[in-house]
């Protein structure tokens, strides 16, 4: 029966134009995540501790401003002289000094479409007490719902599940698992059975927090509906 309904989740995926691998989406370290449309729009989020020079991102989104997802030095590995950032409103002073092509800044809440894509802004915050002080609800900070090629990725950045994103519908979510700063392995598997993606890649852990195994802890405990992507890029 398991392996009846990941077949089925894979198939669901084809046929949406998704494939099961997600070989469009590269997880390079940390939450440095890429993600390429299938007309060669590339776009980043949170770039950090990169090691090669690409400068081939037509979107860099950052998620909040912590040194691990506003990297000035990583941006510009990535960065072209068109790259368009879209931030959070409450950072224009430091995206402002990375001078990209073009800024968007967002609320949550707003919608607007940047090289053909459509771009939700959504709360990203902490809400249990041992960590409210890393996330708090009013700075503002920010993840991101994508319509790509017709299919929709969540970028959650750094959060706990909380009432504001529990009930976020999306094919795609990249959510983080490594605690400390996030959700553990299991209170994100417990968020990725509330709002049931079809597929979810982990992201956050075995680097700056969290260890490799956390993924190990996270996919038994998520439903068997979902397919669970390992695209974290180990060096």
């Amino acid at each position: 029966m398991e392996l009846l309904l990941r077949l089925i989740s894979q198939n669901r995926g084809q046929d949406m134009g998704i494939d099961s691998n997600l070989s469009n989406v590269r997880v390079l370290i940390h939450s440095s995540i890429r993600i390429e449309s299938e007309n060669g729009t590339v776009l980043y989020s949170d770039p950090y501790d990169l090691v090669d020079e690409t400068h081939d991102a037509d979107i860099v989104f950052i998620t909040h401003g912590h040194y691990d997802h506003l990297s000035p030095n990583d941006y510009v590995r990535v960065a072209k002289p068109e790259t368009v950032i879209v931030a959070p409103a409450v950072l224009e002073s430091e995206v402002a000094a990375l001078h990209a092509g073009d800024m968007v800044l967002l609320n949550a809440g707003d919608t607007v479409e940047v090289c053909g894509i459509k771009v939700k802004a959504v709360p990203a915050y902490n809400v249990q007490p041992e960590r409210l002080q890393f996330h708090p609800k009013e700075n503002k900070w920010l993840g991101y719902i994508l319509t790509i090629d017709g299919d929709t990725y969540y970028i959650a950045g750094d959060t706990d599940q909380n009432k504001d994103n529990e009930t976020i519908s999306c094919d795609v979510a990249l959510i983080p698992i490594g605690g400390t700063f996030t959700m553990d392995p299991i209170q994100a598997a417990a968020f990725i059975n509330t709002i049931k993606p079809r597929f979810v890649v982990p992201t956050h852990y075995g680097t700056t927090v969290g260890n490799k195994e956390d993924v190990d802890v996270f996919e038994p405990l998520v439903d068997d509906s979902i397919t669970v992507v390992r695209r974290m890029e180990w060096r």
